[in-house]
């Protein structure tokens, strides 16, 4: 009777798995294909390592169980199961074959304005949902948005999601890939809400319509000079005291060049939404419920069924698979492992492949910091920084260091168009090094910071 009772008992743990190949490594660990047998359905086990007892689970597993737990959506990642194993913890998710990452860079899949839409429209209704039930993602980028079998997207990796809500709470502003950081995040605000999601999802728009992305910057000053070389400098009329933010940084002013000069085929409401979603006041964008009602989404061509939209060529677990780790750069990527970071912890950085060269040393994005009258043979940057208050000092022009033109914009490089050519990049100088290495340490003592809000023992979601 009781051999009966065991032989009937569901099986539980890493018996009820059936692992199969290896889809991929991230940074704490790898992800595997599996067969579930209490559902026959096909699943992905991510293997979290543990490392020392002393050093328990990674903050960011918790948060990311804590928070899909509670989370259901036909857009967000389902979480399946969770369990631990010798010194590891296993997530089960939903598996998936793709991101939208691959899709974009996939040339023999056809991206028009049906296709862009339907995957605008699930990404928007994935967000919305979020940020209906309190939810910030602050990680919302291409390869974060996986897709399913049957051709549906999926929102993943919630290991830098928050609840928010509450009034002035504060938080670190470094989080989000810095392609597609907001720029009050770059300019060091630590009060922020929705707005930062839909800035990322205004980025990924228009990575869709361009196929490659929109504002690679290779640093976070370089980040600021894209932003504003594309839309313009801010002012106290679009942007309300954003020159009090704690890492305010004084550009050349720019007026923004027209969209169209970039978006050459794109139709005019995909331009009026992406101008909404890319607004430089926060309070000013469009919510993500807004997005979904906006014209571009109920005019023709209307959006593709997301069963009858184009598979990527290679699928995760392929040999040149599409998805990789983009936290490491392109000498990495040569030579270290492929994958995809099926929900990675990481969320610094941003995709470093394919980046342009520095910065710099002569313009917006050069980022050397002086004060007022200080000169140097070393130090050229026309950039100033200062805290609100301080009189700006406009930016120094001169000779591109390379033979450039030396006509200089916010970026500080010579502008034909919006094209940015790498041979108008000269490289930094001596204080900007200094001054971005000094940038990397403040970063790290951020994210050391945030570990420690992280456990607010006022707040039961945090």
């Amino acid at each position: 009777m009781g051999e009966d009772g065991k032989a009937g008992k569901a099986k539980t743990g890493k018996e009820r798995y059936i692992k199969g190949a290896v889809l991929g490594e991230g940074t704490f660990g790898v992800v595997t294909k599996a067969e579930d047998t209490l559902t026959q359905k096909v699943v992905a086990i991510k293997k979290i390592r543990l490392g020392q007892y002393r050093e328990g689970v990674n903050f960011t597993a918790i948060r990311e169980i804590k928070l899909l737990q509670e989370l259901r959506h036909p857009h967000v990642i389902e979480l399946v199961d969770c369990f631990p194993h010798k010194r590891n913890l296993n997530l089960v998710f939903e598996c998936c074959e793709s991101d939208l990452e691959a899709v974009i860079k996939d040339k023999f899949i056809p991206l028009g304005t049906p296709e862009i839409k339907s995957y605008m429209a699930m990404t928007l209704q994935a967000v919305a949902y979020c940020h209906d039930c309190w939810v910030l993602h602050r990680d919302l980028k291409p390869n974060n948005l996986l897709i399913a079998p049957d051709g549906a997207l999926k929102l993943a990796d919630f290991g830098l999601a928050r609840v928010f809500g509450s009034p002035n709470r504060k938080w670190t502003h470094q989080v989000f890939a810095r392609w597609y950081r907001a720029p009050e995040l770059l300019l060091g605000s630590k009060t922020y809400g929705p707005g930062v999601d839909m800035w990322a999802v205004g980025c990924i728009f228009a990575e869709l319509m361009l196929r490659k992305p929109y504002l690679p910057g290779s640093s976070d000053i370089d980040q600021l000079g894209r932003i504003y070389s594309a839309l313009g400098t801010p002012t106290e009329e679009s942007w309300p005291g954003h020159a009090q933010l704690p890492d305010y940084i004084e550009f050349t002013r720019q007026t923004p060049p027209p969209l169209r000069q970039l978006f050459v085929t794109a139709p005019m409401d995909a331009l009026d939404l992406l101008q909404d979603l890319l607004a430089f006041d926060p309070s000013r964008r469009l919510s993500a419920k807004d997005a979904m009602k906006h014209p571009y989404f109920s005019t023709a061509p209307l959006a593709t069924p997301y069963p009858s939209l184009p598979r990527p060529s290679k699928i995760f677990g392929d040999e040149d698979g599409a998805g990789r780790d983009h936290d490491v750069d392109d000498k990495r990527d040569k030579g270290g492992k492929k994958g995809v970071r099926f929900e990675d912890e990481t969320g610094g950085g941003g995709r470093n492949s394919e980046l342009m060269p520095p910065p710099s040393v002569e313009g917006g994005a050069g980022g050397g910091r002086r004060s007022s009258g200080e000169s140097g043979p070393d130090d050229k940057s026309g950039v100033k920084r200062r805290r609100a208050g301080e009189t700006p000092v406009p930016m120094s022009t001169g000779n591109d260091s390379r033979g450039g033109s030396g006509q200089l914009g916010v970026s500080g490089i010579g502008l034909s168009g919006m094209e940015l050519n790498s041979c108008d990049r000269p490289a930094l100088s001596t204080v900007d090094r200094a001054y971005l290495r000094k940038r990397k340490l403040d970063l790290d003592d951020a994210f050391e910071a945030a570990s420690q809000d992280i456990e607010d023992p006022e707040d039961p979601m945090t």
